[in-house]
């Protein structure tokens, strides 16, 4: 007789791996082939594959935790507490011998969630980096939305930017919103690395994807945004799981998805965004200010795309954040016209996004309609980053449609000589009468969030 069991307890810990055990020798002593699958806190071992279920006379399940049991569908499976597995293992597989054992029937599935199913398992990659995305969404909504409702009320227009008193309760507010939007990248590169290496790689992955948004650890202004986020997140969950394919003696097992894991690979994704990815990075930028800087006496249209592809390429990343500080820098030198078309460009990629999903919801989940929403608000007052949950899970089809948006409506208000005096964007910023010929500052707003719009529409497929 052939059997298989999963033994799982609420820790991951000690329990798991001793119904494992003791099941394995109670099997032994009985004469009947088993292979027992573990489901720890460091994730899945001795993973029972497709071919050694068909085969299997039936299943054990010893678990104090929700284990998925669609597999088994057709198989006589019994299901019971890690504490049976442990103290009674034989009288569990004498069961099969007398043929006291329910045959499992599960749920009946329709064809496209079979098909689903297939896609997901033949992507991981994109399985992976949607977990992360799922996550990251509710901070970028909640926060966004939180510094526009801010900026919105208590904003005034300074030489400094659109800024709120400090005894003012929408300052408090602004903070709320600054720490949602915080945690933003960690959150997505943790679940990317969680996804990959469960458990273990949570620690990790949030780790590299706060490096990698943070640019003090390698000497960068504006760190590594959103996309060395997923880099951290793919990078630490991956290490993970190298890790966990480590045979270590059995008294270091217990510690392995709680101390070891963890530690060594942070300290390898750590390693890799402050000594070889950091540096790169800091170069990068600097070569990008000094060509900009070189840019002023060429001619503005070329200048105007420049700034507006740089501006929507990675919401609020490094390249963003060199393309606004220089036109920020140009304000004091007294060329208000490149804040101006940086101005118009910095809403197009939430604000289109925004207008998308209302204008075609089948290219669109759910959860994304409702981001868009979310988008739309931001967009307003200039807050660039709500547009990062859309490009983050479709970067090769919305990062192109936002760049060609941004692009436009930062030619149009370069060629209407629309002038900013304040280092901020959005329609906001005209509303509170920092911005010199505001018709056309939103004409080049309008036509370039419609241009986003219906290109990324153009490119998506339906859901």
């Amino acid at each position: 007789m052939k059997l298989l069991a999963i033994t799982s307890c609420p820790n991951g810990i000690a329990h798991t791996y001793m119904a494992a055990e003791n099941i394995q020798n109670a099997a032994k002593n009985l004469g009947v082939e088993m292979k027992v699958e573990t489901q720890g806190s460091i994730g899945v071992e001795n993973e029972l594959t497709a071919e050694e279920i068909e085969k299997a006379d039936g299943i054990i399940i010893a678990a104090d935790k929700t284990v998925d049991k669609s597999r088994f569908v057709g198989k006589k499976l019994i299901e019971t507490g890690v504490q049976e597995g442990i103290h009674n293992p034989e009288a569990l597989i004498k069961q099969f011998e007398t043929g006291n054992v329910a045959v499992y029937k599960g749920n009946l599935k329709s064809v496209s969630e079979v098909k689903e199913e297939r896609k997901q398992k033949q992507n991981p990659v994109y399985r992976h980096l949607m977990n992360g995305v799922s996550y990251m969404i509710p901070f970028v909504v909640v926060g966004g939305l939180l510094i526009a409702l801010a900026l919105a009320i208590g904003g005034q227009p300074t030489d400094t930017g659109l800024q709120i008193p400090e005894d003012s309760i929408w300052n408090q507010i602004l903070n709320v919103g600054a720490a949602g939007f915080t945690f933003m990248v960690p959150i997505l590169a943790g679940f990317i690395a969680m996804s990959i290496a469960d458990r273990p790689g949570l620690a990790p992955g949030m780790i590299g994807g706060y490096i990698a948004a943070n640019g003090s650890f390698y000497d960068s202004e504006a760190g590594a945004g959103f996309l060395g986020g997923i880099l951290a997140g793919f990078a630490a969950g991956y290490i993970a799981k190298w890790i966990k394919t480590w045979k270590v003696p059995k008294v270091i097992q217990p510690i392995m998805p709680i101390l070891v894991i963890p530690l060594l690979a942070s300290l390898l994704v750590a390693s890799l965004f402050i000594f070889i990815v950091g540096a790169p990075i800091a170069g990068l930028m600097d070569g990008l200010t000094s060509f900009l800087n070189g840019m002023q006496g060429a001619s503005s249209i070329v200048l105007a795309l420049i700034l507006g592809a740089m501006i929507a390429f990675d919401m609020g990343g490094p390249v963003n954040k060199v393309a606004f500080l220089f036109g920020a820098s140009m304000i004091g030198a007294g060329n208000i016209e490149i804040m101006g078309a940086i101005a118009a460009a910095i809403c197009i990629p939430p604000l289109g996004m925004g207008l998308a999903t209302i204008l075609n919801k089948k290219k669109y989940e759910k959860a994304e309609q409702e981001a868009g929403k979310a988008a739309l608000a931001m967009g307003l007052v200039g807050i660039t980053e709500g547009a990062i949950p859309f490009a983050a899970k479709d970067p090769l089809r919305v990062i192109p449609s936002i760049m060609v948006g941004s692009m436009v409506a930062a030619v149009i208000a370069m060629i209407g000589n629309v002038g900013n005096n304040v280092p901020h964007g959005g329609p906001v910023v005209a509303v509170l009468g920092a911005i010199s010929n505001p018709v056309m500052y939103f004409l080049g707003i309008i036509v370039g969030v419609i241009v986003t719009a219906l290109m990324v529409n153009m490119l998506k497929k339906n859901v």
